[in-house]
């Protein structure tokens, strides 16, 4: 049990010696609350208990301590997080390319790649490339992005509307709430 700082992701832990204040609020091993005493007695009871005191909230007044094993301590919170991360859905960004001489079969299986994009929660970016000479009819070509997203009315709404980038010209899609 030797005075150690261990530095956390976003936490700083103080354990043992380490804790420089006079006095600190104690919470015993079981979670009852011990009441504001000196360091050194906090120190003497977590030893007699075998276990670390670490100090938990720094920033109140006085400063709250919990004696515990410092080791299971880690542990319980690493795994919290992790459930914490099992649960949130990362929102990915799924391209559809397109060229403006599609044929309406090739827009139809597209618009089915996206309807499956869409269902997982993710958003997706159709995109409309043009080369060569198909750059002077950017504007004639817009109903094909439109079209895409008729074809997805039931489960997607524009997120943003077709814009032109340079060669491409594209459009965001997201599933209606």
């Amino acid at each position: 049990m030797e005075g150690r700082a261990i530095r956390n992701d976003r936490d700083e832990y103080f354990i043992n010696e380490k804790i420089r204040d006079r006095e600190v609020r104690v919470i015993g091993a079981d979670g009852v609350q011990l009441g504001v005493m000196p360091i050194a007695e906090a120190r003497r009871l977590a030893e007699e208990a075998e276990l670390d005191l670490v100090k938990i909230s720094p920033g109140a007044r006085p400063p709250v301590c919990k004696i515990i094993d410092y080791g299971k301590f880690k542990y319980e919170k690493t795994r919290k997080e992790k459930e914490a991360k099992k649960k949130q859905h990362v929102v990915e960004i799924k391209e559809i390319r397109m060229s403006p001489n599609i044929d309406d079969n090739d827009l139809a299986t597209k618009a089915n790649a996206a309807r499956k994009f869409l269902t997982k929660g993710d958003r997706v970016k159709v995109t409309l490339r043009f080369r060569g000479r198909e750059m002077s009819h950017m504007k004639d070509h817009v109903h094909i992005l439109t079209d895409f997203a008729a074809q997805l009315q039931d489960i997607a709404v524009i997120d943003r509307q077709p814009k032109v980038e340079g060669r491409t010209m594209t459009m965001f899609l997201t599933e209606k709430r």
